[in-house]
């Protein structure tokens, strides 16, 4: 403790840019899990709803419903294709291939580069400093033998030195695995989406032929009367 004291008094314009980064590190990630939390829906409980919602309302009803709620599967995915149902599935189809593409995405992986580019930028810097270091230290090293003194008393500061490679480790090395998690969530998902659009088309497909035999009944009733 005593050591990491000294390399962030003495090696000090190395220690804060690297602290600096570990606190927007941990800003950046916990951000992009509030982000993830808000854009996940639970299809369980949201799908029963959603059909019962169709079935009594239609299409416009359940786009109402789709818009109040949060996450990104009914207020984006949904309501792309709930707002060309009128044009046919093959529509339904595109729009949400659309949203999911030029939208959903790239929101989904906002932060990610910034994350990334951290940990490699953090891993630099240590380097960096530990090389600095090490040049001074055997700067250091070649004085005190040329005038003849101990230089064991340098074995100190080449521990110190790495310090910094420590502590840029210690950074990158959480980034990257929390890269690949957020990356792992994106990919499942993604094929969650999937299933999700296409279940949307199974229902307003089915929903479709019911609206029309309600619409149909009246005029055949009507037709019997007279």
């Amino acid at each position: 403790m005593h050591e990491f004291w000294k390399f962030v008094t003495q090696d000090w314009y190395f220690a804060i840019p690297m602290f600096g980064m570990s606190l927007v590190a941990v800003t950046l990630v916990i951000w992009r899990a509030l982000l993830n939390m808000s854009a996940n829906t639970n299809l369980n409980s949201f799908l029963p709803a959603f059909q019962e919602k169709l079935a009594q309302e239609g299409a416009e009803g359940a786009l109402r419903y789709c818009r109040s709620l949060p996450g990104m599967i009914p207020r984006r995915l949904y309501t792309a294709g709930l707002e060309t149902s009128r044009q046919g599935l093959s529509a339904m189809r595109r729009a949400m291939a659309n949203v999911v593409e030029l939208e959903i995405l790239p929101d989904l992986n906002f932060l990610l580069p910034t994350i990334l580019a951290i940990a490699k930028i953090a891993t630099m810097v240590g380097l960096l400093g530990t090389v600095i270091s090490m040049i001074g230290t055997f700067s250091e090293i070649q004085t005190l033998k040329e005038g003849g003194k101990d230089i064991t008393s340098q074995s100190g500061a080449i521990g110190l030195a790495l310090f910094a490679t420590a502590l840029g480790l210690m950074t990158a090395i959480p980034l990257v695995f929390t890269h690949v998690l957020f990356k792992a969530w994106i990919g499942n998902f993604e094929i969650k989406m999937k299933n999700a659009a296409q279940k949307l088309l199974v229902l307003v497909q089915s929903a479709k032929p019911a609206a029309s035999a309600k619409a149909a009944g009246p005029a055949e009733t009507s037709v019997t009367r007279r």
